[in-house]
């Protein structure tokens, strides 16, 4: 963090839901400081992920999947977070998956603010068969758009990370780092805790459970070495919360254990977890509840 051509800046990630954005995110800064899963638009929050390197301060701001059909306030407000996201920050990284570019894509690279430099990953490199069929892509995004680069990679296997990471690093201002050499995220031990049991939810019950899942702390207690939270899922009828607690309470239980391993390994911590299930019929479309819960 002593170079004479230190760098530190800020870095929006953008692009269709599923395209791989938080796993790249966790990837880079090699922890996991965002939840994925299989299905869309997991990411809710604009969550800043941190990489201090000897020259370098990369801060990733990890944004929602851009949602073309704005049907609640929930998906408005994380719409709005993204567009936010673009003006504040120094480069923008766009995240595409290789082989295909789709309307919604497209939609994304209409987002870009004239002038603000921005980078495109084509992401999961790793499930092409023939990386030779990579090339007519890339001739037509350089003909039809305006990326400063263009990067296929692998978040999966960390594949050409790095020539990614060179790639934004030209574009941020010189200047010292703005945190600790260490840190991983600006979000709080509350904040992770809630997103992890939203992550296990939405894997436990995959298609099975709607969107309108979420998830909030009601108690959060730090004693020395020991956490104890209590988290409540959201939930927008009484059937699903039947699906959330499962037979005997079994599901519910798992979540809770499967949070509970995970967040001891990521706050080196003994973690105390106590799990409820609350219905708030219609939450995902009034933007005063869904603002409640801690979107933004």
């Amino acid at each position: 963090m002593k170079s004479p051509d230190f760098r530190c800046g800020t870095i929006a990630i953008i692009g269709r839901p599923n395209v791989g954005k938080s796993t790249l995110l966790n990837h880079l800064v090699g922890e996991k400081v965002s939840i994925t899963s299989r299905k869309a638009q997991t990411t809710r929050h604009r969550i800043t992920g941190i990489l201090t390197s000897a020259d370098t301060q990369y801060l990733f701001v990890d944004t929602p999947g851009f949602q073309t059909k704005n049907v609640s306030a929930l998906n408005r407000l994380m719409n709005r977070s993204v567009t936010q996201a673009l003006q504040d920050v120094d480069v923008i990284l766009v995240v595409t998956e290789a082989g295909r570019i789709s309307r919604e894509d497209r939609q994304v690279f209409g987002l870009l603010p004239p002038g603000r430099p921005a980078v495109l990953a084509l992401n999961k490199i790793d499930r092409l068969t023939d990386k030779k069929l990579l090339l007519p892509l890339l001739a037509q995004l350089q003909a039809e758009c305006t990326f400063s680069d263009i990067v296929p990679v692998s978040a999966k296997s960390g594949e050409q990370t790095q020539q990614l990471l060179q790639a934004l690093r030209q574009h941020l201002p010189q200047q010292p780092a703005m945190y600790p050499a260490g840190e991983v995220t600006d979000r709080s031990e509350r904040f992770l805790a809630a997103e992890l049991v939203r992550e296990k939810l939405f894997r436990q019950l995959g298609d099975e459970l709607p969107y309108g899942a979420s998830t909030a702390i009601e108690k959060f207690e730090t004693e020395g070495k020991l956490r104890r939270i209590h988290v409540v899922i959201i939930v927008d009828k009484a059937s699903h919360k039947a699906m959330v607690i499962g037979d005997k309470g079994e599901r519910i239980k798992r979540i809770g254990t499967e949070t509970r391993v995970e967040l001891e390994n990521l706050l080196d911590a003994k973690v105390f977890i106590e799990l409820w299930v609350k219905v708030r019929s219609g939450w995902a479309d009034d933007e005063a509840r869904v603002r409640s819960f801690g979107y933004e």
